[in-house]
């Protein structure tokens, strides 16, 4: 029996029949995904993709919206009859999620796919997700996936500016140090948009593939036609294990080695990057603190260089309460954690109220948490940066970079350019 696709369903109509068996080492996650619509979460290799639809929902704006749609996923879950013969983080039913910045935004979606392939450390495993009402094959088997599509690489790219030009944005910069020299907060993101239009109808396979192969060390996403490759783990849950990934502060990658180790050399000593990076660890330990018996935080931060650009990067890593396990899934997680001052700011209610005033936009599910959940409540999630949203030939591209009081105008906008590059990359070629 193949596998049938139904991606409009919106709700389950049933309960839910999840069978997970382990599989021959599957390659290329990415390459196996049958259509342009794809769910996605893959670093190195590794990790999960997804495709088809047993259930959905679209959560409305509000503070609420991790705590609906995981209500949602637990009634679902819990109910399930799960056989699950690999018992690994990843294995059983599973959803992916992608989530909204602001509280006043709408579009916040979780997915739980009909099937769900998986890769980690040589081994996979393949799910099928039915119910009771559209049952899924008895007997998953990699050989009954469906042959992927052709993929059709974006051709005749056009390029236009989002809500604000780049001399509008830079002003707007200049309007947030002033109001950091104020001292009516210490630290705002502010993010700016960038519109392509192609030929045809952009196909998610494409840019994931581009992604996954020019940044390796990223997480490549995609969920609900938001697509790209976040360098920021906002939390990872295995059983009672933690661990989150610090980003802040940016630099170039120089042309040379020498270059490059001078570029990192000044991101270690800048005082304005290292005040940027420890608000954002700040905000980390604060909200896992509470929740942890035991939680380490690296004392300095290192750099972790990517392809096209540099960080600061400090490690987290913790060990959940007892207590807290059973109330905390990854997603409940993510949602303690959402917004950082790594993509919000400090404090995180002005620094909101800043950004609604200055972008000019809404950011949707840019720089809101995206990843996955099982039904143990492991997880990986990470915060959507590099990405766009995929709407047919459209695709809207965010960059954000993170203000204090010694920014300087122009400078970012030569950072939020550069961040740019993955998704132009992807898109181009």
């Amino acid at each position: 029996m193949g596998y049938q696709h139904d991606e409009a369903a919106e709700r389950t109509p049933g309960r839910l029949v999840v069978r997970t068996v382990p599989i021959a080492d599957p390659g290329d996650l990415i390459g196996r995904l049958p259509e342009p619509g794809a769910l996605a979460w893959v670093r190195r290799g590794e990790g999960l993709v997804g495709f088809g639809t047993a259930a959905k929902i679209t959560l409305p704006a509000g503070h609420d919206r991790f705590v609906t749609g995981e209500k949602w996923l637990r009634e679902l879950f819990d109910s399930a009859d799960v056989a699950d013969d690999v018992g690994a983080a990843g294995t059983g039913p599973v959803a992916f999620g992608s989530f909204t910045f602001d509280p006043t935004s709408d579009g916040s979606v979780l997915v739980i796919p009909r099937v769900v392939l998986g890769r980690a450390d040589g081994a996979g495993w393949l799910t099928t997700i039915g119910t009771t009402v559209q049952p899924a094959p008895s007997a998953p088997a990699l050989a009954d996936l469906p042959v992927p599509s052709p993929q059709v690489t974006p051709t005749g790219v056009r390029w236009a500016d989002g809500s604000l030009t780049t001399p509008q944005w830079e002003r707007a910069v200049a309007t947030a140090v002033a109001a950091i020299g104020s001292g009516s907060l210490s630290k705002v993101v502010l993010a700016m948009e960038l519109n392509a239009t192609a030929a045809a109808d952009i196909d998610a396979r494409v840019l994931l593939s581009r992604l996954a192969g020019r940044y390796p060390d990223c997480y490549s996403f995609a969920c609900d036609g938001l697509v790209g490759a976040t360098p920021e783990l906002l939390i990872r849950r295995t059983g009672t294990q933690l661990h989150s990934l610090v980003l802040a502060g940016t630099m170039p990658r120089g042309g040379t080695p020498q270059a490059d180790r001078a570029l990192g050399t000044t991101l270690l000593a800048s005082s304005k990057d290292r005040d940027e990076h420890q608000y954002a660890v700040a905000d980390v330990r604060a909200a896992l603190q509470p929740l942890c018996a035991d939680l380490r935080v690296e004392d300095q931060p290192s750099l972790l260089r990517l392809a096209n650009v540099q960080h600061l990067a400090t490690r987290v890593d913790g060990t959940l309460a007892a207590s807290e396990a059973a109330s905390h899934s990854a997603l409940g997680l993510a949602a303690a954690l959402h917004p950082t001052a790594a993509i919000c700011g400090t404090p995180a209610e002005a620094a909101m109220e800043l950004i609604r005033e200055l972008e000019g936009m809404d950011r949707g599910r840019y720089s809101g948490p995206v990843g996955w959940v099982d039904g143990s409540g492991n997880g990986e999630w990470g915060i959507a940066l590099r990405c766009g949203l995929l709407a047919g030939r459209n695709a809207r591209l965010f960059a954000g970079c993170g203000i204090v009081a010694g920014s300087d105008p122009p400078t970012e906008v030569a950072e939020a350019q550069a961040k740019f590059w993955p998704m132009r990359y992807a898109i181009e070629g």
